[in-house]
């Protein structure tokens, strides 16, 4: 049994909230019987759901890496009708979403779907999920400037946790530094770097947990496998397994 709003939501028919709203206008039914409390627990196996008098089918689950590039925002909308996300999966008929933001002036993986649950897990900070960058700095930052990446940097939020760091590239003016993190603060990477004396010129989030944007192109996408979708959950639940040893 769930929540029937989550219903509506995983089968499509709109966002969490735009279902609540549906609910609460009248415009669902189960079994016959029109639903307006919030809340109404539903078995989307057994139940007849109608929404606007349509019977509502369960929407199959998928999950995409998504390349996302430069000047693209990671939302559904944007009220200055900048590209967004959705413009690149026109074609794909279930209602896929990001997974978190990358922001509009950083390019790299983000994961798109329409699976809540794995969304959610994602997001959420137990689990300590990895998110690997490629940040080109301004100047060439030393190795006492790495190492306050390594052990955390105090920013107006509070101490970042450690980093990995890695230097990968050096030139005259500037320099590549590979950076996993395992928060999800706004614009981490650049603010951290920033901090050091180093501003970021250019951002690139190469790897999220498991899964890397190898073999794609700025605005290309693939589906994950169903063994890449297991791996990724087996991963989270190892992850949480392991924080609650801490």
């Amino acid at each position: 049994m769930e929540r029937l709003q989550k219903i509506l939501a995983q089968a499509g028919i709109a966002s969490r909230r735009q279902a609540e709203v549906l609910i609460q206008e009248g415009k669902v039914q189960v079994n016959g019987q029109v639903v307006t409390e919030l809340g109404t627990k539903v078995d989307p196996d057994s139940d007849h759901i109608l929404v606007k008098g349509k019977l509502i089918q369960k929407e199959q689950k998928r999950t995409f890496i998504f390349y996302k590039p430069l000047y693209v925002i990671s939302s559904m909308s944007d009220p200055q009708k900048r590209k967004v996300v959705p413009d690149f999966f026109r074609h794909i008929k279930e209602r896929v979403y990001p997974v978190g933001r990358l922001d509009y002036d950083t390019e790299g993986l983000l994961l798109v779907t329409n699976d809540g649950e794995l969304a959610n897990h994602l997001l959420h900070p137990r689990f300590e999920v990895e998110k690997q960058y490629i940040a080109t700095v301004k100047g060439i930052p030393d190795e006492n400037s790495l190492e306050q990446l390594r052990k955390g940097v105090y920013l107006e939020d509070g101490l970042t946790a450690p980093a990995e760091v890695k230097m990968i590239q050096k030139k005259d003016e500037d320099a590549k530094i590979k950076l996993t993190i395992h928060e999800g603060r706004n614009r981490q990477v650049r603010r951290m770097c920033k901090a050091i004396g180093h501003p970021v010129m250019h951002l690139i989030r190469t790897r999220l947990a498991n899964l890397t944007i190898k073999g794609l192109k700025r605005g290309e996408f693939r589906e994950l496998t169903s063994q890449e979708v297991k791996s990724l959950k087996k991963l989270l639940s190892g992850e949480r397994n392991r924080n609650r040893q801490k």
